[in-house]
């Protein structure tokens, strides 16, 4: 089990640190073609997702690597099972209706809570 965390872990922080790190960086013209959703969303709660997604990253590793209050990284999950909920919803509202990598997100995480509540 641990190292299944380790694994599904690590690959979701190191997607919503990517993800997390473009939003905080770049301008709304860069994002705008692998993010067709930036358009409607303010500037500063594009940029506060981005950090947001960050420190969610942050909290799927650092709790369970140093033994710092690992709660917090079921809680991060559950965080990002809530934000691409969140997502999915945003995504039919728009224009552009696929939601396939949302979905995916959302099991992904829940997968990533559920084997954090076993470490």
């Amino acid at each position: 089990m641990n190292i299944a965390y380790w694994i599904v872990a690590g690959l979701l922080a190191l997607f919503y640190f990517y993800a997390g790190a473009l939003k905080v960086i770049r301008s709304r013209d860069q994002l705008r073609p692998m993010m067709s959703w930036v358009d409607p969303v303010p500037l500063p709660a594009l940029r506060t997702l981005g950090a947001v997604e960050i420190l969610g990253a942050t909290g799927l590793i650092l709790p369970p690597l140093t033994g710092i209050a690992p709660s917090l990284a079921p809680a991060a999950a559950i965080g990002f099972v809530l934000l691409q909920t969140g997502a999915i919803a945003v995504h039919l509202r728009g224009e552009d209706r696929r939601i396939a990598l949302n979905a995916g997100l959302v099991v992904t995480a829940a997968v990533t809570v559920w084997l954090a509540s076993r470490l």
